[in-house]
């Protein structure tokens, strides 16, 4: 029987802002909108996509998307649709603004309960904003099912998921029983190009809504504790001082004398 295979991707701020643009509220504590610089979706979600994708070519899956935030642009988060998904749900709502690692996992698993039945649920290995790399582990916890972290290349075989993860010497392969959580790595690239008919395609579907009563929590459910003292961008104040010396033998004597003084080496 096909396989009913969940993804959770999240809208990002663009990896590539210069750092001219990336500003910061102080009193927030939250990162601005970079002006003319529309979010991407997040990078390790598309490997995530992609496996999902080959599930579904090979052995016939159904891929859903699910995205939790504030404020989506349609643009950017339909592009699993384009790429190949089946349907796209998203949690909608203004207290999805900023919550922690714990809240986001709690609202995406009561949703994936509410969804139906899912046999895997995939994810990035993180999310390339904060690189936090906790919430699949959390939607695990809180549905009880198992979760495998950093594949390079899944499959699901005789009811069961087997994972390849890298190693720096190898490989190794790892299975778990369904339902599972798998969280992909950039390692199973590569990630294929959205075609034009997907997108014109994708361009017509309606993703499905739901906020915060729809999916039965309630603000007390997303409290996970943890409080941003103070968000802000480091400064660097390192300098650099160039040795310079006759010829490249001399230089070097200098470099070294320097070393030595600041007792280095």
């Amino acid at each position: 029987m096909p396989a009913n295979i969940l993804v959770c991707v999240k809208q990002v701020m663009d990896p590539e802002t210069p750092m001219s643009q990336f500003k910061i509220d102080s009193a927030t504590r939250k990162v601005l909108d970079p002006q003319g610089i529309p979010p991407v979706l997040n990078g390790f979600d598309e490997n995530a996509m992609e496996a999902a994708l080959r599930l579904k070519e090979n052995d016939g899956a159904t891929v859903s998307v699910v995205s939790i935030g504030s404020s989506f642009v349609m643009d950017v988060i339909k592009k699993p649709l384009s790429m190949g998904a089946d349907e796209l749900t998203l949690l909608q709502d203004a207290v999805f603004d900023g919550m922690d690692a714990f809240g986001t996992a709690k609202s995406l698993a009561s949703a994936i309960q509410k969804m139906g039945e899912f046999d895997l649920i995939l994810c990035g290995r993180q999310a390339s904003d904060f690189d936090q790399a906790q919430v699949p582990l959390g939607i695990a916890e809180i549905l009880g099912v198992p979760c495998i972290t950093m594949a390079s290349d899944v499959q699901i075989i005789d009811g069961k998921v087997r994972v390849e993860r890298k190693l720096p010497d190898g490989y190794e392969v790892l299975e778990a029983a369904l339902p599972a959580v798998v969280t992909v790595s950039n390692e199973l690239a590569p990630v294929r190009y959205p075609t034009l008919r997907n997108i014109m395609q994708a361009s017509r579907k309606q993703p499905n809504s739901l906020g915060l009563d729809d999916i039965g929590l309630d603000t007390n459910d997303l409290n996970g504790g943890l409080e941003i003292r103070d968000l802000y961008i480091p400064i660097s104040d390192v300098v650099c001082e160039f040795i310079e010396g006759d010829d490249d033998e001399d230089a070097g004597r200098k470099l070294a004398l320097k070393l030595r003084e600041a007792k280095l080496i």
